[in-house]
């Protein structure tokens, strides 16, 4: 595809290696043509790289086999998935969710990017729905002040929730931020 034609998100191979386009901006330089400054995220390392495309410039496409999984379970070995068409089972472990590992629950949907047969990139829903077990009581007259406090849910992950939230309540949360969003 031509550097003209790039979008966020977008997975391409620069020198044999292959990349996430995280965010590009369109630069004109003084005497010379146009260059696009791109941000680009590694999808085996992970790590953040800038790079200056010439605008004239092609670059190669990767193409992804997005395929839905089911999380099984943990073990100390890796996580357990399952491929929802074949049933087939992969093991990935911690590195692959980063921090997406603290709302998994069993039987929750993801989609699993794979580059010639090998996951690469995993992405987990918008939102999951989880369990509150352990949290301060409610404190009187907080609803007014909007007071936040700390919960644990079923899987383990702290998150911050408002104050008029007790154990054994159902919250959806954010996986993208990490943040409450409402009662489920």
């Amino acid at each position: 595809m031509k550097a003209t034609e790039m979008k966020k998100g977008a997975t391409v191979k620069i020198d044999g290696k292959l990349y996430i386009i995280v965010d590009f901006e369109h630069v004109k330089l003084g005497k010379g043509g146009a260059i696009y400054q791109t941000k680009l995220k590694g999808l085996l390392d992970g790590l953040i790289q800038n790079a200056r495309i010439r605008s004239e410039d092609s670059i190669e496409e990767a193409d992804l086999d997005k395929r839905k999984f089911s999380y099984l379970y943990s073990e100390p070995g890796g996580h357990i998935l399952m491929d929802l068409e074949t049933y087939d089972q992969i093991t990935l472990d911690d590195d692959a969710f980063g921090d997406g590992k603290k709302y998994l629950k069993p039987n929750t949907e993801l989609l699993v990017s794979m580059y010639q047969e090998k996951p690469v990139m995993i992405t987990l829903p918008n939102s999951v729905d989880l369990t509150v077990v352990e949290t301060p009581p409610e404190i009187k007259g907080a609803t007014a002040t909007g007071q936040r406090k700390q919960a644990t849910v079923d899987t383990g992950a702290v998150i911050s929730v408002p104050a008029f939230i007790k154990v054994g309540d159902v919250i959806r949360i954010d996986t993208r931020t990490g943040e409450y969003v409402t009662r489920a």
